[in-house]
């Protein structure tokens, strides 16, 4: 009986110290698990950092060193020189260039306004002049002539009608001098009178030619000013970044040529014409005195004759 009691003490003794490994088996077991958890707590401030990282990325468009301005600067002016045109220019140009090349603008203007009515006024005078000339070739007293041209209005017919007024005027003078003497000062206050209508214009063509250039010269200094200036406020001196403000400036030269060029050319054409006018008209004035001449002397045979005829 005690060896029974024995050995069920021990089975009894083996299953408690089994039942009390059985835990701390479980919990050993299950110890290695608990670190996990933090790890997966951890594991979200460890992604949280790429996320913040674009904010410093700012900085240095902020703190630029003076090469990447620069070529910022150089790209701005690339795109800028491929749209580069002479309205866009013009545009961009400074108030002073702007003023500059309007005022050019409009004396271009000017000169092909006087260059189109010049040339049709001088070919209507000339061939008035011309025809008259022709009509009174053959007359042979200045009444004669009158009634040959009519009232067509040209200064042949002005020379004439001074040259009638002075014989009217002198009717009763036996000095046939005098009376030639005055009809030839009124035929120069005519010549001097047509020679100042015919050259109306002229003036500001010639004006036009002289100043023009120097007036587009003064446009490209102030833009060249501009432009030195701008190259001290963007601290580069690449020729790109400047080109578009000294192109903007020369610009107003060009303009200035543009303007001068022309109004030189029409004025020198003008002047050869106006000449060959003023030869036609000093032929008519020799005209109108010869007809004056062959009244006079008729006047002084057909006395002489009267008096013959008396005696």
């Amino acid at each position: 009986m005690s060896l029974s009691r024995v050995t069920t003490f021990a089975v009894i003794s083996a299953l408690a110290m089994l039942s009390l490994a059985g835990p701390s088996s479980a919990q050993q077991g299950t110890t290695p698990a608990a670190p996990l958890a933090p790890l997966a707590q951890q594991a979200p401030a460890v992604s949280q950092p790429p996320a913040a990282l674009p904010q410093p990325a700012a900085a240095p468009d902020a703190a630029a060193t003076p090469a990447e301005r620069e070529g910022k600067l150089l790209k701005a002016a690339a795109a800028e020189l491929k749209e580069l045109s002479p309205w866009t220019m013009f545009k961009s140009a400074d108030v002073v260039v702007k003023a500059v090349m309007i005022g050019l603008a409009f004396a271009s203007l000017v000169t092909w306004t006087i260059f189109i009515a010049k040339m049709i006024e001088l070919t209507v005078v000339q061939r008035k002049v011309r025809s008259a000339l022709a009509k009174i070739a053959d007359a042979r007293s200045l009444a004669e002539a009158q009634f040959a041209l009519g009232a067509k209005g040209s200064v042949l017919a002005s020379f004439l009608a001074a040259a009638m007024r002075e014989a009217r005027l002198s009717a009763g003078i036996s000095s046939d001098a005098g009376i030639k003497e005055r009809a030839a000062s009124s035929f120069g206050e005519i010549v001097r009178a047509e020679a100042r209508r015919i050259r109306l214009g002229m003036g500001l063509l010639a004006t036009i030619g002289a100043t023009s250039p120097f007036v587009g010269l003064f446009g490209t200094v102030w833009g060249i000013m501009n432009s030195f200036i701008g190259i001290s406020k963007s601290q580069t001196t690449n020729l790109a970044v400047v080109a578009p403000g000294i192109a903007e400036a020369l610009l107003a030269t060009a303009i200035g040529l543009v303007a001068a060029i022309p109004a030189v050319i029409i004025y020198n054409h003008f002047s050869r014409v106006t000449k060959g006018y003023m030869e036609l008209v000093s032929r008519a004035s020799g005209a109108a005195g010869r007809l004056l001449s062959r009244d006079l002397d008729r006047t002084h045979v057909s006395g002489s004759h009267s008096r013959t005829a008396a005696e």
